[in-house]
């Protein structure tokens, strides 16, 4: 499997095992408490702590990171994070989705927070909140997560009332993995007003690997590919498919090209996800 999706299938695994037992956010809110050394070893939190105006903070990310632009990226593995790598940039705080390191950095004396992948929006909010109050932007903070919310429900509403849910599916690698319902993706979808095949496949986890029989059979109606990057995937690969070209998606022309890292980061530009989607399947 391609690097990017190996990486984020681990994190999301590791994440949503974690998630439980994972350390809310330091008391480090306002004024003099706020760390003026962040490191973060996660896209989202990366793009959460610039989004929340903590970006001048920010000393060093993960080698995923890569929004916005002018980040701080370095060498700081996102898959196989290293304590001592990080504890090299003498950080104050360290946020991360895989907490797996965390106990060794707070043995070094580093507040950490570790915020997994998110089921569902309110945990990205929750997530954006955290950092806010641990950074001393929780104004600025409650306003992205405000402007979030608008844009979502304006979008929701934009999405005309059907009597049937097309159908779709969201392609994260070109092996078929997908996202079932489970997931933040799968609530994404379910705002944009469609049904996802993924949902009845055989395989149960959130995060399935469906066959491509599986796929013709279901006969999407849309097609939404988050692997234009990783892989390569774009509509003329797809209906090059034995057995695609016969998929109302493909046949129809409802094959939707996603940005591969908006795709699978849970932070503000899910809006843009969601706006995206939603222009793509209205009709």
């Amino acid at each position: 499997m391609k690097r990017r999706v190996s990486s984020l299938l681990a994190v999301a695994a590791v994440a949503l095992a974690t998630f439980a037992s994972a350390p809310g956010a330091p008391a480090l809110s306002g004024g003099d408490d706020a760390p003026e050394r962040i490191v973060a070893v996660s896209p989202t939190a990366t793009e959460m702590l610039f989004a929340i105006g903590a970006g001048d903070q920010v000393v060093a990310v993960d080698d995923f990171s890569n929004y916005p632009e002018g980040v701080p990226t370095t060498d700081i593995s996102l898959s196989q994070p290293n304590a001592e790598a990080i504890a090299g940039y003498d950080p104050d705080l360290v946020v991360m989705s895989d907490g797996s390191i965390a106990d060794t950095l707070e043995g070094l004396d580093i507040e950490v927070i570790v915020q997994p992948a998110v089921k569902r929006l309110r945990g990205a909010y929750r997530q954006i909140r955290a950092l806010g109050e641990a950074t001393g932007h929780e104004d600025e903070a409650e306003a992205v997560v405000d402007d979030m919310k608008a844009e979502i429900r304006e979008l929701r509403d934009d999405v005309a009332d059907r009597q049937r849910k097309p159908t779709a599916y969201w392609e994260l690698d070109d092996t078929y993995y997908s996202v079932t319902s489970a997931t933040f993706i799968g609530q994404i979808l379910r705002l944009a007003g469609l049904a996802n095949i993924a949902d009845e496949a055989e395989d149960t986890s959130d995060y399935p690997q469906l066959s491509a029989e599986y796929i013709v059979d279901t006969d999407p109606d849309y097609i939404l590919l988050a692997d234009t990057k990783c892989c390569g995937q774009n509509a003329e690969t797809v209906a090059a498919r034995s057995g695609w070209s016969d998929i109302t998606a493909v046949r129809d022309g409802q094959v939707v090209n996603l940005d591969d890292d908006i795709a699978s980061r849970w932070g503000p530009r899910v809006v843009d996800l969601l706006r995206t989607i939603v222009e793509s399947t209205t009709q």
